[in-house]
């Protein structure tokens, strides 16, 4: 997260351990693999330090 804000990019944390709503979000864009993290940029979803 600290590389996008020192790129001035916009971004949001999301903490699916306490929130359902993101955990379901996460589940959604990831394919339902429960790996973190989940950067979406637009049409691109990167799942995964590894970034596959």
């Amino acid at each position: 997260m600290e590389a996008f804000a020192k790129k001035g990019v916009a971004h949001r944390y999301l903490d699916v351990k306490t929130d359902p709503e993101a955990l379901k979000q996460m589940l959604k864009y990831s394919e339902g693999r429960r790996a973190v993290p989940v950067i979406v940029e637009g049409d691109k979803v990167t799942v995964g330090f590894g970034g596959t």
